[in-house]
């Protein structure tokens, strides 16, 4: 269901968003643990990702700024879909990297 009539409003509904619950301090932290400053800022060159960059700063420019914020969602969906590079999708010791 893509949305529902409330009234003359339409109102959307979370089928199908896999942002749907995710805050934007989330993602902004998951970014920051998975990648560090440092990469965050070569690949979404923003003053705050390179320039004394920190959450809080961060999340009050990505609040004003829809095209930023738009890249910080598009690179956390890509962040949390690929698994990280050279990490197996299997714990430890898990039944599929056991002999026999």
């Amino acid at each position: 269901m893509a949305g529902a009539d409330v009234g003359d409003k339409k109102v959307s509904t979370a089928a199908g968003d896999p942002l749907h619950g995710v805050t934007l301090q989330a993602m902004v932290s998951h970014l920051v643990d998975t990648l560090g400053w440092p990469e965050l800022g070569t690949r979404i060159a923003i003053n705050c990702f390179t320039s004394d960059p920190s959450i809080p700063s961060s999340l009050k420019f990505l609040r004003r700024t829809p095209w930023a914020r738009k890249k910080v969602e598009a690179l956390y969906l890509q962040t949390v879909s690929a698994p990280a590079a050279g990490k197996s999708p299997w714990p430890r010791g898990s039944a599929s990297q056991r002999k026999g």
